[in-house]
């Protein structure tokens, strides 16, 4: 039986490809047909509330700019303001500076000297839903940020009298000093 096989197997592989090749045909389809779909237009019902519109008495009415400018220039310097529709408003200026600092390398060891760093300048203004008006001014540079507003408290000043203390010589009894 084995050598049957092997013989069989030899004659099919010395006869070379197989000549035959069936045909291939693609299958044909019909493409589907649809019916349209309709929706219906969707209808929402109208708000229960007034559309707000902006008075002095509507507190959540919608706020909007009504002006904004914003410039940067190349040296680092730069300025934005915007002012809005309840009279808030806000303006800051920027300038780069050369300042003594402390640096890191890239390995984190830290040295002293020159860096450069930003001093700004700005101020705001606003009302209060009570009314009451309120201006900002600030300055933020090496000496740190320092507000300035007449709503800012103030700290009190003291003035310290230091008292004397008396002094004391000792003396021997005979008119010279101890030591």
């Amino acid at each position: 039986m084995k050598l049957f096989v092997i013989a069989t197997f030899l004659a099919v592989a010395a006869a070379g490809p197989s000549s035959y090749k069936p045909e291939y045909k693609a299958p044909s389809y019909t493409t589907p047909s649809y019916p349209a779909l309709k929706y219906p237009t969707p209808s929402y019902p109208a708000p229960a509330y007034p559309t707000p519109s902006y008075n002095k008495d509507n507190k959540y009415a919608d706020i909007t700019i009504t002006s904004q400018s914003d410039e940067r220039n190349l040296d680092g310097s730069s300025q934005w303001s915007y002012a809005q529709s309840d009279y808030t408003t806000r303006e800051e200026s920027q300038v780069q500076k050369k300042m003594q600092g402390v640096t890191y390398d890239s390995y984190g060891k830290e040295s002293y000297g020159e860096v450069l760093g930003n001093t700004n300048k700005g101020s705001s203004y606003w009302v209060s839903p009570e009314g009451q008006k309120f201006t900002l001014t600030w300055t933020a540079d090496e000496a740190g940020f320092q507000p300035k507003g007449d709503h800012l408290p103030v700290t009190p000043v003291h003035v310290y009298e230091l008292p004397v203390a008396p002094v004391h010589i000792p003396f021997n009894g005979k008119g010279y000093k101890i030591y």
